[in-house]
């Protein structure tokens, strides 16, 4: 007795499926390049909350108690206001989650009459063998600068991070927290894009094939045209596919219901705003927006998110030139800024209602001197 299987000829040929448009899922990198390329400059939501973040902290201007620091927090260079150059210190830090700041002195001068932003992808720290920071290397067309210590040891270059529990060196973004958010909405943004290329259809097959019938070459090179020039790209959207000799068309993917894109969208929006400390309701996405009003939600925005963000600047660049402006202090001037109002009123009415207080004390209190 012989075998199905032991002659090639009495082989039953199985149907003919040509499969199209397989999906396959990638997650990004988390390198500067790439959280520039695919979030700050390739998704919305993150353009927006960074921009946000830098526009409303840099509105905070500082206050020195050397008039030379004051100078230069006012016009750090001949070309750049101080809110300028602290937008873009707040911008790298926040895709990047590094800032650098480079002090720059005159020659046969001591004390810096410059500040400059450094590019986070061109600067590198220099270690020693024992892991001590010697300098920092900043990339140029063609080499690299060394920026090292003054023999005081003294740096001329301010190194702003945020806390990265695995690396004393670099900082941690919060775009890279939200990565994979960041990669969910741009998938879905591109998927909504490449279905209306290919002519707002979903994935599938074209199945062929019955009792061990087969396409020959010319068929199969045929149709693989015809489908290719006929049925292709947003231009062709709409137009019918005429089947025949037994083609059958069989869709192999999740219709936009089912998958519920719009939602995914949302909820990925929503974890990169939480990443950046952005209340939802302030870009406009719908749900989970746990403030009654959107005051509510701008009075929490410049509590928790801006007004961290520029204290910590502020005693940053205190400790760093310090070393070169004994005893300066250096602190945010929020009496100007709009979001606090209410603080300052309310405070106004507590130490103005302070009997016990004589006028030169409460004065003091109010930071009038």
């Amino acid at each position: 007795m012989k075998l199905p299987w032991s002659n090639p000829s009495e082989k039953t040929a199985p149907p003919l499926i040509a499969l199209s448009h397989l999906p396959t899922t990638a997650w990004g990198k988390t390198d500067p390049a790439a959280l520039v390329r695919d979030g700050y400059s390739g998704n919305a939501v993150v353009y927006r909350c960074v921009r946000m973040i830098a526009e409303a902290a840099a509105s905070i201007a500082f206050q020195a108690s050397d008039e030379r620091v004051q100078s230069m927090m006012l016009e750090p260079s001949a070309d750049e206001a101080g809110q300028t150059l602290f937008e873009r210190l707040y911008t790298d830090i926040q895709i990047t989650g590094n800032a650098w700041l480079e002090a720059v002195t005159l020659p046969e001068q001591t004390e810096p009459r410059g500040l400059f932003s450094l590019r986070p992808d061109s600067v590198r720290v220099r270690k020693d063998k024992v892991g001590q920071i010697t300098g920092y290397g900043v990339k140029l067309k063609r080499g690299e600068r060394l920026i090292a210590r003054e023999p005081d040891g003294w740096s001329p270059v301010l190194h702003m991070k945020l806390y990265h529990p695995s690396d004393s060196t670099y900082g941690l973004s919060p775009l890279s927290a939200a990565r994979k958010s960041l990669d969910v909405h741009n998938g879905a943004a591109g998927w909504a894009k490449a279905l209306i290329d290919n002519a707002a259809r979903p994935s599938g097959a074209l199945m062929y094939g019955k009792d061990g019938a087969r396409l020959t070459d010319d068929q199969f090179d045929r149709l693989k045209d015809q489908l290719t020039n006929e049925h292709a790209g947003a231009a062709n959207a709409g137009r019918p596919l005429l089947l025949e000799g037994g083609l059958h068309w069989q869709p192999m993917s999740l219709s936009p219901v089912e998958m519920d894109f719009t939602e995914t969208r949302y909820t990925a929006a929503r974890e990169i705003a939480l990443a950046f400390g952005v209340p939802p309701m302030l870009l406009g996405i719908p749900g989970d927006n746990t403030y009654s009003t959107y005051k509510e939600a701008q009075i929490a925005f410049w509590r928790m998110t801006i007004l961290p963000l520029v204290q910590k600047t502020g005693n940053a660049l205190t400790v760093w030139l310090r070393g070169r402006f004994d005893g300066v202090e250096i602190e945010p001037d929020l009496e100007k800024a709009p979001a606090f109002a209410a603080d300052r009123e309310a405070l106004w009415a507590r130490v103005s209602a302070a009997d016990f207080l004589s006028v030169d004390e409460k004065r003091e209190l109010l930071g009038l001197g």
